[in-house]
């Protein structure tokens, strides 16, 4: 039961449509696909409790199938009174050489999708501070952060909603338990560091598979992520290739990691700031 709306979780009403689905197929398999990605939203909105009923989100969107998908999601929750809050989308135009700026703002006019597009010019910053030979993606995205949170501030939201999916967070659990010498993950809710907003990701048991045939299927107009020339580290693309490498072998373990990242026992890891080992012992 979903403690906001007072429906089961899962329920639906497949009449209510958001416009941005107008031209959706009307297959099975492209509800079946539709309802999962509902189902697995509203779960983990559920499960880390994200909504306050009468909060203004701001929903980030590069233009990539992840956000796309993101926005689309919550359009149809709202369409359909599942979802509470305002929502107004946020592009950050960060001056990469031929960004096609008319995209966004035709396709959200066309919708009637609240929207805020915003300029600055990252790019030149990024590629003063950076190498030629390295990716730009680590210092883009953390002035990118902090841009949204500024917008977020004046917009009047109370969180900021991201895309990040399945696979970002457990790529991320991986990167730094190899590289980075600690367990942690891409949490799906989270307070910046000034107290003021929460940082919502609510496709967090979403399959990064499902949110490309979503994207696929809706023909959403795609902005590419490398019109800068750069791409995800290398690091990260190796911990992608190995995470499809173990779901190609032992099909749904990816499941199961996302479920261990919720099931965290202290007393058997090696924590000595989490669990009081020095406790431990046979009284003589």
């Amino acid at each position: 039961m979903n403690a906001v709306t007072g429906l089961p979780l899962g329920e639906e009403d497949a009449s209510a449509i958001h416009p941005m689905f107008g031209d959706a197929p009307s297959s099975g398999e492209f509800n079946k696909l539709r309802k999962r990605l509902i189902r697995n939203t509203r779960q983990a909105m559920h499960d880390f409790s994200m909504v306050v009923p009468g909060q203004r989100w701001l929903i980030a969107l590069s233009g990539g199938k992840d956000s796309y998908g993101l926005l689309a999601i919550l359009l149809d929750l709202k369409w359909r009174g599942l979802l509470p809050v305002e929502l107004v989308a946020c592009n950050l135009d960060q001056g990469q050489p031929n960004f096609p700026k008319h995209v966004l703002p035709e396709y959200l006019q066309r919708l009637g999708v609240e929207y805020r597009i915003e300029y600055q010019d990252t790019y030149s910053i990024v590629t003063d501070k950076i190498p030629e030979n390295k990716t730009y993606c680590s210092l883009c995205s953390r002035l990118r952060r902090g841009h949204l949170y500024r917008v977020a501030r004046e917009e009047g939201c109370s969180a900021l909603v991201q895309g990040h999916h399945r696979e970002d967070i457990l790529e991320t659990f991986f990167l730094n338990f190899f590289h980075g010498g600690k367990l942690a993950a891409m949490p799906p809710k989270l307070m910046n560091d000034d107290g003021d907003l929460t940082v919502l990701r609510p496709l967090a048991y979403c399959a990064e598979a499902d949110m490309a045939r979503f994207a696929e299927a809706m023909a959403f107009p795609i902005i590419p992520c490398n019109l800068c020339g750069s791409q995800d580290g290398l690091q990260r693309n190796a911990m992608k290739v190995m995470l499809e490498e173990i779901e190609r072998k032992m099909p749904g373990r990816k499941d199961t990691m996302i479920r261990a990242l919720g099931c965290v026992r202290p007393s058997h890891l090696l924590d000595r700031n989490l669990f009081d080992f020095a406790s431990i012992g046979v009284s003589s």
